[in-house]
């Protein structure tokens, strides 16, 4: 009796449109079959399951990728679906075609659920049927099978008999010199992960061969794999084990021929510190990482640069100022002047984390000439990082000394042509105005953020709304009468409606920051203004506004100044205003 066959029972009239939709010429109607396995497998029992629909998948399913992906991830979940555990194994030749395909996808998540499902079998059951299979994989014609192979080893080998075992290691070593680099390729993205099961006294017997052939493999991408495995082996290993077979593997890693290489060395460098720096000198790990820093390719530079401050930070407290201030520094000072912009950029945003790793006089004699330097470099972003990295100053000098210099980067990026970098120097304004201290931002700062309201861009606009709440809880409601509202009320009256709807986002925030007396005061006059005005969009937007501001005021107060406003809305003749007064209404509960 087949799958397809048709059925009296009304109840599984529906299961056999499913099925029939799985041999579809319409890849849609297949797709959708398949993401209902689960119902039709329901439908039809554990035991038709088993021996009906697992059997139709494997036989007749060779489908477009995305079906097949789809499969592949369906039948891992397909456990209690084929009656539990111990019929699981009838699940692993569906999935054993699904890991031997040439779609990389479809072979990833098939390998994905093979890990899920392995977990489910017995041990009995894992050597019966599972072991088997994976040799079948792991010795395959095509290098898809023996790729997929890779990545099951670990979920097999902590719970096989040392025969088998052993028998694990033997394939895996040799899929590790495979002839196919995608395969060796394979090998080294996983050999981490195996080495994490084995039994630790075995780990250098059993793959340490492996890592050291994988590592001078003629392919980089081979090669850059071995770094993550080697630092798992180094956290897997003790102390004399570690410095005579990883440490050596490690520094060859830094001084590769590929710069791919060395980028994931630089990816990876604060995990390396970590499994070498107790046993490695820290000079000479210092030069490797040095090397990196000056390093003829870009992108290499670049993600070394990123871990400077880290980097500083682990270094042995007893060496630390030293290190950093005769061998880190001299080399940031090369990168300043560094031809690619990202290197700089990536400089200018960890250079002062430094500061407080070496102190006052350090700082002023050796950090300050390069913030300086950063601070008026000809890319924005440089001189964004630089500004973003003042908290770090101040903690050490005090940024009040740095006023005068910082002031031109500042107007600068204020009003630089690339929004979002003025959208970046906007959202960066109230630590700038806890750092530099009120008389400064007033005098200096505040009519920027007073030009930005009236920025073209939106978001500029929206953001410079926003920061006004903060200034407002900095410097107090007073404060904001004094600078903000006189800008609101020009806003008021300016001819573009765009700007007096500013005006009303700008009223929501500081209403948050202002007492109930400064908002009948300052605030509500400005709206009731604006809830007659001529654009229905300003009106609505008075209206959301007043729910807003509403919040912030007692119940009396609502009753008295906001309902007669809400009602007068709710009566306006653009249909818009009418449903946002409405829903203003309900939200106060007026």
């Amino acid at each position: 009796m087949s799958v397809a066959d048709e059925t009296t029972d009304d109840s599984l009239y529906p299961i056999a449109v499913l099925i029939d939709e799985l041999r579809n010429e319409d890849v849609t109607l297949r797709l959708n079959s398949i993401r209902k396995l689960s119902t039709i497998a329901l439908a039809l029992g554990v035991e038709r399951t088993r021996n009906e629909l697992i059997q139709f998948l494997t036989d007749t399913i060779y489908d477009e990728d995305e079906v097949l992906l789809v499969l592949a991830e369906q039948l891992g979940n397909f456990t209690p679906l084929v009656g539990g555990p111990d019929h699981v194994h009838c699940l692993l030749m569906p999935l054993e075609n699904l890991a031997t395909v040439e779609e990389t996808v479809v072979r990833d998540k098939a390998v994905e659920s093979l890990r899920k499902i392995a977990d489910k079998h017995s041990s009995a059951s894992l050597e019966e049927h599972f072991v088997p299979m994976l040799k079948r994989l792991a010795t395959g014609d095509w290098f898809t099978s023996r790729t997929s192979a890779c990545g099951l080893f670990s979920v097999v080998y902590p719970r096989v008999s040392p025969a088998i075992k052993s028998e694990l290691k033997s394939m895996f070593r040799t899929l590790c010199r495979d002839d196919t680099p995608m395969v060796r390729r394979a090998a080294a993205a996983k050999l981490g992960e195996f080495a994490k099961v084995f039994e630790k006294t075995a780990v250098v017997d059993g793959l340490h061969s492996s890592l050291t052939d994988l590592h001078v493999d003629e392919q980089d991408s081979v090669r850059l794999l071995t770094v993550e495995s080697a630092i798992a082996f180094g956290t897997l290993l003790d102390k004399p084990s570690k410095k005579k077979l990883i440490e050596p593997v490690l520094v060859e890693l830094f001084d590769d021929k590929s710069w791919r290489v060395r980028y994931m060395v630089a990816e990876k460098l604060i995990e390396i510190q970590n499994v070498l720096g107790e046993e490695m000198d820290a000079n000479h790990l210092v030069q490797l990482y040095t090397n990196l820093l000056k390093d003829p390719e870009g992108e290499v530079r670049c993600a070394a640069t990123q871990r400077l401050q880290e980097f500083a930070q682990n270094l042995p407290e007893d060496k630390r100022q030293t290190i950093i201030c005769t061998q880190l520094l001299a080399v940031a000072k090369e990168l300043v002047t560094d031809g690619n912009q990202l290197v700089k950029s990536e400089l200018a945003g960890v250079i002062m984390g430094l500061a407080p790793l070496i102190g006052k006089e350090q700082t002023v004699s050796e950090l300050l000439p390069i913030y300086m330097q950063l601070l008026n470099d000809q890319t924005p972003e440089v001189r964004l990082n630089i500004i973003s990295s003042l908290d770090k100053v101040n903690e050490v000098i005090g940024a009040a000394q740095l006023s005068t210099s910082l002031l031109p980067a500042i107007v600068g990026l204020a009003e630089d042509g690339k929004w979002r970098v003025r959208l970046a120097i906007v959202q960066f304004m109230p630590l700038l105005a806890s750092q530099l201290g009120q008389e400064f931002f007033d005098e200096k700062l505040l009519p920027l953020c007073l030009n930005w309201l009236t920025d073209h861009v939106f978001s500029i606009r929206e953001a410079s709304t926003l920061i006004m709440k903060e200034l407002t809880q900095k410097f107090g409601g007073q404060w904001a009468s004094t600078n903000i509202l006189p800008k609101m009320q020009k806003l008021q009256k300016d001819t573009n409606y765009l700007q007096r709807m500013t005006c009303l986002f700008c009223l929501n925030t500081l209403s948050e920051a202002m007492t109930q007396e400064q908002i009948l005061k300052e605030i509500m006059p400005i709206v009731k203004d604006l809830v007659e005005d001529d654009v229905p969009n300003v009106r609505f937007n008075a209206a959301k506004s007043l729910k807003r501001i509403g919040k912030n005021l007692t119940a009396n107060t609502l009753t008295s100044e906001v309902k007669p406003l809400l009602e007068k809305l709710g009566k306006d003749s653009d249909f818009d205003v009418r449903y946002f007064a409405e829903e203003a209404r309900n939200g106060l509960g007026l």
